[in-house]
């Protein structure tokens, strides 16, 4: 079991757990697509009112416990806690990277 990231998903997860959608946007391409509850936004614009409707409506934080890489993507399992019921819940964020950005998260 490993629980290291590579950037930028070390700094998606810190801003992440300090609500600070700005840090998180900067670290997705311009084309990201992300895929959450179902629902997939793709670009920054739609994927920043999705950070900040999220931060609003839960006020989550996610704290890391595993980490597997493959050729493809990095999936990195996180306790996800916060004001929904259910919480603290294990969810599984599937992240794309090119050129040292993030291109996709589905979120499961």
């Amino acid at each position: 079991m490993s629980t290291k990231l590579l950037e930028p998903l070390t700094a998606y997860f810190a801003g992440h757990n300090n609500h600070d959608v700005d840090a998180m946007i900067g670290l997705f391409t311009e084309g990201a697509a992300v895929k959450d509850e179902g629902q997939e936004r793709r670009g920054l614009l739609a994927i920043r009112k999705w950070m900040e409707e999220s931060n609003a409506k839960h006020s989550v934080t996610v704290a890391v416990i595993n980490v597997a890489e493959t050729a493809a993507n990095t999936t990195a399992t996180g306790r996800v806690s916060g004001n929904f019921p259910g919480s603290p819940v294990e969810l599984r964020f599937i992240f794309t990277l090119g050129q040292g950005k993030i291109t996709r998260l589905e979120i499961q």
